[in-house]
């Protein structure tokens, strides 16, 4: 068993990773992350009242693996292309259903990761995401549970607390359950994009704990592949999830240096989008980030209009 926690390890290591966002880590996202560099990429998080109504089909036309809710609209697709990259985030509060719920996918990802880090006001409502930071005996027993039971790695994306010994005595804890991995979010559950990254309490916390962490919260200041190294020096870790920068502009995890013109980026992303028959909302959620200032251009008026994923471009 040891030899097998090292080597889930030694998978987190030394990576680049797109972190989990809704509406925007959805199948085309994932696949133009790991054309242009990524190592490992999450899905959205995805609830798991949701998944486990779910029915699984595999798709001939479109060559990929989905998860069909019940009026047949996608929660999860997935292909050949990520199997060995992509990493199934569950929304949970619950280690009974976190448990179905992986052993729904665990043939079909390369991880699993609990979600014990969204602030949101529906995960806490539904005692998930950051509402888990405060149950440890929660959080316990669902991690401890998924290590015990499921042969791919475990591993779990959280924040800091607001003091250095209970965001230290936390990550301790979820050590101590056998996870593969831990991605720390250098902001407390009350703080937002617009406040610092705590580097320095990531860096601390990493010194203290022998399993991999990954550094994440750092968009703000990453611009280019450059300055993910940078990231990782400050944050002491071997590895960085990247977020907001990468919703931005993917071809951040080009590690040539500079990134991709925007339109390159939502030609590449288009391409997926439609090999993948994306739902429309979501690709025009996607693109509209890409563009971020552009939306009023005669291009974005365009996009947003447009009633087909090929008459986007």
């Amino acid at each position: 068993i040891m030899n097998n926690v090292n080597k889930c390890r030694h998978f987190y290591e030394n990576k680049v990773i797109l972190a989990p966002m809704v509406r925007i880590s959805c199948l085309p996202m994932r696949l133009l992350a790991l054309e242009y560099g990524a190592d490992l990429v999450f899905c959205e998080e995805i609830i798991d009242h949701k998944m486990l109504q779910c029915r699984q089909v595999q798709n001939e036309l479109l060559g990929t693996t989905d998860f069909l809710w019940s009026d047949d609209s996608v929660i999860f697709r997935t292909c050949d292309l990520e199997r060995d990259k992509v990493i199934f985030q569950i929304g949970t509060s619950s280690a009974d259903r976190a448990l179905k719920v992986a052993k729904m996918v665990e043939d079909h990802v390369a991880g699993i990761d609990i979600n014990m880090g969204c602030p949101k006001e529906f995960s806490i409502k539904g005692g998930m995401g950051a509402a888990l930071m405060s149950q440890p005996e929660k959080f316990s027993e669902i991690l401890t549970s998924l290590v015990k039971n499921v042969k791919k790695p475990i591993s779990c994306k959280t924040r800091i607390k607001s003091d250095l010994e209970g965001t230290l005595e936390m990550m301790k804890r979820i050590e101590a359950t056998g996870v593969s991995c831990i991605t720390i979010h250098g902001r407390t559950k009350e703080e937002r994009p617009n406040d610092e990254n705590h580097d320095d309490v990531i860096s601390h916390v990493t010194c203290h704990l022998t399993v991999p962490v990954v550094a994440n919260g750092g968009s703000s200041m990453i611009k280019t592949y450059k300055d993910i190294e940078v990231f990782k020096k400050s944050t002491n870790c071997s590895s960085v999830m990247i977020g907001r920068s990468a919703m931005w502009n993917p071809s951040i995890f080009r590690n040539q240096g500079c990134t991709d013109d925007v339109d390159v980026v939502i030609r590449k992303f288009l391409k997926y989008a439609i090999k993948y028959d994306t739902f429309l909302a979501c690709v025009k959620y996607c693109i509209q980030q890409f563009m971020h200032e552009n939306l009023e251009s005669y291009k974005g008026r365009q996009m947003l209009n447009s009633t087909t994923v090929r008459e986007i471009w």
